[in-house]
């Protein structure tokens, strides 16, 4: 099967770099490091300080090394997932850091790559697993999860109205012989839905986001790890966010503003008793949305927002 080159277009590069507020001494994190685009954006404006870089995928770590490598000792790249970012920069030696960004969403050389069973768009083994090295893959929720289980992630991580239809499919299909790959799915899933409604764009679009979601832990990993990621920012430290899905962008805004405003006195309370102090404010109080420039250079980027926190000075 084809092979991508790693290319991922940085959604929204100049308004996070901007959002970052790069001081040249800083020390800065990318705790989804991908292809190093935004990366290489931090490591351009650093004249001391160092860049830390995470990432769970192979490829990923191999391209961002081969990008970054102009910038020496100045770069430290780790596989593993960013959920583990505070306890690897603890093992470091670095207690806080002065900005952090998360780019949410699945690389073009992911997509693109045809044995990683990311796309509907080709016929590969069905994987979707951004840490190779994990046992989980998207065959065996396919063909291992119940119904209710299926039905459930589907409707919840797709927000897909046909999600009881489809799950009974899946269902169905995989009782006679288990669906093995990316167009057995798509062909099921093409079953399950009326005929008229298969014209608004594929009809596999958003089970398979949500079966690579529930394959790979997205949300229960931001909601997990957002408290961490603001606690290990410096004081004026930034955490920019780049989501593309609705349930992610509604974690990311809840936990800026309960870091804002933690107290959970009853709102009637002349002075606060509960004693929760606030961590820092949200800058975005709306998200920053892609120009009209990139969406016509990137479709991918059209549901992308981008959210910043601030930590208290």
């Amino acid at each position: 099967m084809k092979e991508a080159q790693f290319n991922h277009y940085s959604v929204m590069l100049e308004e996070t770099i901007e959002e970052l507020k790069i001081k040249p001494e800083g020390i800065y994190l990318d705790g989804t490091l991908g292809g190093g685009g935004h990366a290489y954006q931090v490591c351009k404006r650093l004249t001391g300080g160092h860049f830390y870089g995470i990432d769970q995928d192979e490829a990923a770590i191999a391209a961002a090394s081969e990008r970054l490598k102009e910038f020496g000792d100045k770069v430290t790249i780790l596989r593993d997932n960013y959920c583990n970012a505070k306890s690897l920069l603890e093992g470091l030696g670095v207690e806080k850091v002065d900005g952090i960004v998360l780019d949410l969403g699945v690389s073009s050389y992911q997509l693109d790559t045809e044995d990683r069973g990311f796309s509907y768009r080709y016929d590969a083994p069905l994987d979707m697993r951004m840490d190779q090295r994990q046992s989980l893959t998207a065959r065996d929720i396919v063909n291992e999860y119940s119904e209710k289980e299926l039905f459930g992630i589907i409707r919840d991580y797709g927000e897909d109205p046909f999600a009881k239809n489809i799950a009974k499919h899946i269902v169905k299909a995989r009782a006679i012989k288990p669906i093995e790959t990316t167009f057995e799915l798509n062909e099921v899933i093409k079953a399950a839905i009326p005929a008229k409604m298969r014209a608004n764009g594929h009809p596999s679009k958003q089970t398979f986001q949500a079966i690579r979601i529930e394959c790979n832990r997205e949300l229960e990993v931001l909601k997990n790890t957002l408290d961490d990621l603001i606690e290990l920012l410096a004081p004026n430290g930034r955490l920019c966010i780049i989501t593309f899905h609705s349930l992610e962008d509604r974690l990311v805004k809840n936990a800026f503003r309960r870091n804002e405003n933690p107290c959970t006195c009853p709102p009637g309370f002349p002075v606060c008793t509960c004693g929760k102090v606030s961590k820092g404010k949200v800058i975005t109080k709306k998200p920053i949305l892609p120009g009209e420039k990139e969406l016509e250079e990137n479709n991918r980027s059209k549901s992308a927002k981008l959210r910043v926190f601030e930590k208290i000075g």
